[in-house]
Formats: C-alpha cells, structure tokens, sequence
C-alpha cells in the first residue's frame, strides 16, 4: 500500500467511516433507552419475489449523533400477513452496529411473491411502528397490472412534505426515489414553511455524524415515514446527498481529492445507513455499488442508475453554457464504462415489456427558452458523447420498450425520446417522463410560461408544469400510463392533490399522448 494510500485509508479510519472489513464489536445484551429509539420510523425497500429489505435505525437522541452507546444491539423483527401482527410468518434477529449508526438492514426471505405484509421491529421493550410492505411478481409471472409512483428533490427548507402525504394513500407497489433525498446546504435562517420554520442546521455536513444529523432532520418528517411505512422504495441519489453537481471525485469548489474524497466516503455511508439497501451497498470507504434492477415479474424491469460516481467533470465550466472543445470530447462519460456495458447488457436480456431506466437528471435536451445556444452542463446535455452512443444503442432496441424516469430539475416534463437530441424532430425512439419536486423550488408555479412557445417550436416536449408532487404509472401488457399527482403549494399546510395530466405509452410504440 502506497504512503497517500495508507494516509487515506487513515483518515477514513479517523473519521469512523467503513472500510471493506466490518469488524465485531460488543454487544449490548439488555439495552434500555432513554427515550423512544424508533425517532425515524420504519422502511422496507428492493423488493424480490420472496423477500423484501425492511429498515430502520435506533436513534433515541436523531440530531445529536443518534444518542446510542457505542455497543452492537441485536434488534428482534417480525413479518405478519395482517396489519395486527397475529399471524408472523416470519421472525429474526438482526444486529445495528456501531459502525454503521445502529441502522438496521434486515433482508428477509421465504415470502410469497406479488403479497402485501406488514412488518416491525422490537428491541429493549420498545417497539417500532408497523409498516407495510409488498413483494415483487415472480419472476415467471405475467401481472396484468402493476402500478408505482416515483418522485424527487425534497428540499426540506422548501417547504412541507404536503405530497408525501398523499402519496401515502395512493394505490401503488412501490415508489422509485430518483435523488435529492436531502439538501447538503447550510440553514437558512429565514426559511420558513406556512407558519413553521423548517431550517437546516446551521452547517453545511462534511462528517459522518453531520450527514447523519441532517438525515435524522429530513426522517423525522412525519409525512415523509408515512410514505416509507406504506410501500417499499428503491431509491437512487443524485448530487445533493453530498455535493451540489459534484462529478465522479471533483467537487463542486476547488477542493483537493482526497479530502473531497473522505467527504463523499461520509456521504455514502449515511445514506446507506439511512435508507432500506441491501449488503451489497455496503460502502467501501468513498465507493458504493448503488446500480441495480429490480423486477415485476415480465411485465416490468427497473434498471436503477447512478449517474453522479463514476461520470467525468462537466465540460466548459458548470451551469448552462455555449459548447465549448471538451464538451462533444468522446472520451467523457456519464455512467463510467462498466455501469454502461452492464445496462445495455442486462436491457438486451431482459424479458421484460416495459424496461425502466431510473436515474436522475434529465435525458433529453430542455432548451433553455433565452438561450437556445446553450447547453446545461450537468444533465445529460453535458455529456453529448456518451448519450449519443445510448441513443444509437437505444434506436436498434425500440422493440424493449424503454422509458426513461428522470428527477432533478424541479419541474415535469414529458418529453419524447428522439434519435438526434439536438434535433427534436427527429424520429422518437423512447419515452422520458420527468417527475417535479416534492418541495424544492418552493410553491412552484402551473407552468413555465417561457416554455409555451416551445410546444411548438421543439415538437419532443409534450408537458411542462412547475407544480410540486409526483407521479403514478400503471403498466399493463398494452399501456404505460403515466399521471402527474400535484399540489398547489407546499408552503402552507393543507393543500389537496390533483391528477393535472395524463399520458400514455402503447406497447411497441415509443412516444407519449395525451389521454
């Protein structure tokens, strides 16, 4: 091991972060609390055929480190058919380490496939909240329906979780969370939602425990854990879970590597310790295998990307710019070289109608209305080279049914897919539809008014609106059907949810209408 390597390694050690090894600690055989150790509720999350992630966190004190004793605890959970939790059918002990914030990551087996349970946890007479779960269809099987909803960016200074809310209640499977899961900026002391203030605290999270603090601060939203306990998630994160528009190892500001580095490593961790991921997730030190599928049987398969780990800087400086030398270079890439063989590999195997790629920033070009010129440099936009060889890849595929489900920009899109993305009359190859925000971007507005001319000028652009909320899809054998779900403001608690479009996707016909 070179010296800047054993150095590094080191300074990960220092700050408490996980490195390939879990070493043993002692544990806590008859723990008591001083408070209710279940502050952040409950989750399950990457749901197979028979068995499903169930996940929560012992946190007595959240925002002050978690307020547990640096001993293992052996945490009791339960799998029931009823919401009562009389009929267990399955039970188990799972330990939360230490090291890893006395987050729990139970993966449960032997359930039936395509089944609604309900689960919970139990440790030192205290007892979690019941949540709710479902398994994925069999493998084999051919659902006549499936339905799930997916959303983003719920910046929690921005307002309240209103849509969490309803979301709860809505009649789907599963909910894909495509990034922005937090905000990593320091409080602003004037943020306010109606007549609560819902700062940050007053520090931007370099540390472990910093990023575990601000977690705390978003899961102890009780909108937010309604919508975890009511369905299982997969979730996948964009910049903001560590750096605004940070690349591969370059952060946002002039900061060298490898303290940039030992930042994202804290990053990675806390969100690993705070959302319902499997053991292959486990980070190892600032690397975290976050891509993934995830299956409904032959009806549907999500395709999970990461498209913040492994991409090259953004070209020609950040934010929206003219193009400049480096920004058509070939060499640049967004997923990296490995996550990309492996998605059009596991595309061209999949047997499934409809194939999803979830991932975060927007796929198709969304011209900037005052410069047309100008590409953004963070999206896909920015990496012209590396979406074109997907585009070409995509074009000969069209047969697989490929939808693109996109977050991050704080508005709803539906765009058409087309062959040449900078030329939006070309021939439509797939579908993208962009959720808008849970909150960030505040209220938001019905619609960007620049972009009207656009309906007509750029003819892939089918919707825009810059309300808050997200959407339903129902996947049939036939038709995707995609409808936006969206409040009208989320600064004032209250707010009713409305379905304001609809869209569908026939099977074997790539492009959106409108229903």
């Amino acid at each position: 091991m070179s010296t800047s390597r054993r150095d590094f390694v080191a300074r990960l050690s220092a700050f408490g972060l996980a490195l390939a090894g879990l070493p043993r600690f002692p544990v806590l055989l008859r723990p008591r609390f001083a408070a209710n150790p279940f502050t952040l509720g409950v989750a399950s999350g990457d749901p197979g055929p028979d068995g499903v992630v169930l996940w929560s966190r012992l946190a007595p004190d959240p925002l002050n480190g978690g307020g547990m004793t640096p001993e293992a605890v052996n945490v009791r959970w339960e799998v029931a058919t009823d919401d009562a939790m009389r009929n267990v059918v399955r039970r188990g002990t799972v330990s939360a380490r230490p090291d890893l914030g006395h987050s729990i990551h139970a993966e449960v087996e032997g359930l039936r496939p395509a089944s609604w349970y309900w689960y919970r946890f139990d440790v030192g007479g205290e007892s979690s909240p019941v949540g709710r779960t479902r398994t994925a269809p069999a493998n084999d099987s051919r659902p006549d329906r499936y339905r799930f909803a997916f959303a983003s960016c719920q910046h929690y200074e921005n307002g309240l979780y209103t849509a969490h809310e309803h979301l709860a209640r809505e009649d789907v499977e599963l909910v894909a969370f495509l990034g922005d899961y937090i905000y990593e900026s320091a409080g602003n002391p004037n943020a306010t939602a109606g007549a609560v203030a819902r700062p940050h605290q007053p520090w931007e999270p370099m540390s472990l425990e910093q990023y575990r603090n601000r977690y705390a601060l978003y899961k102890g939203d009780p909108a937010l854990q309604a919508a975890h306990a009511a369905f299982p998630w997969v979730v996948t994160w964009d910049d903001h879970e560590v750096d605004n528009n940070y690349a591969g190892d370059v952060a946002q500001d002039s900061v060298p590597r490898d303290a940039f580095l030992t930042r994202r490593a804290a990053a990675y961790q806390a969100y690993y310790e705070h959302q319902p991921l499997r053991k292959a997730s486990i980070p190892r030190g600032p690397d975290m295998l976050l891509y993934r599928t995830i299956g409904a049987g032959q009806l549907a398969r999500f395709h999970v990307l990461d498209t913040r780990q492994y991409r090259s800087d953004q070209s020609c400086g950040d934010g929206n710019k003219p193009a400049c030398p480096a920004w058509s270079d070939p060499s640049r890439v967004m997923l990296g070289d490995t996550q990309e063989r492996w998605l059009t590999r596991g595309v061209d195997q999949s047997q499934a109608r409809w194939n999803i790629l979830a991932q975060q920033i927007a796929f198709s070009r969304v011209p900037d209305p005052n410069r047309p010129q100008y590409h953004a440099m963070d999206p896909w936009s920015g990496y012209p080279a590396a979406r074109d060889r997907l585009l070409a890849w995509m074009a000969e595929r069209q047969q697989r049914n490929m939808v693109v489900l996109t977050g991050d920009i704080h508005a709803a899109f539906v765009m058409n897919v087309v062959r040449d993305a900078l030329q939006p009359e070309s021939a439509t190859i797939a579908t993208e539809f962009i959720a808008t925000s849970i909150t960030s971007g505040r209220d938001g507005f019905d619609r960007w008014g620049q972009l009207r001319d656009y309906e007509t000028t750029v003819p892939n652009m089918k919707y825009h609106n810059a309300r808050r909320g997200y959407v339903t899809c129902e996947l049939t054998p036939t038709q995707w059907r995609s409808d936006y779900r969206m409040v009208p403001y989320v600064m004032r608690p209250g707010a009713p949810v409305e379905t304001v479009a609809s869209y569908v996707v026939q099977d074997g016909k790539p492009g959106a209408e409108k229903v």
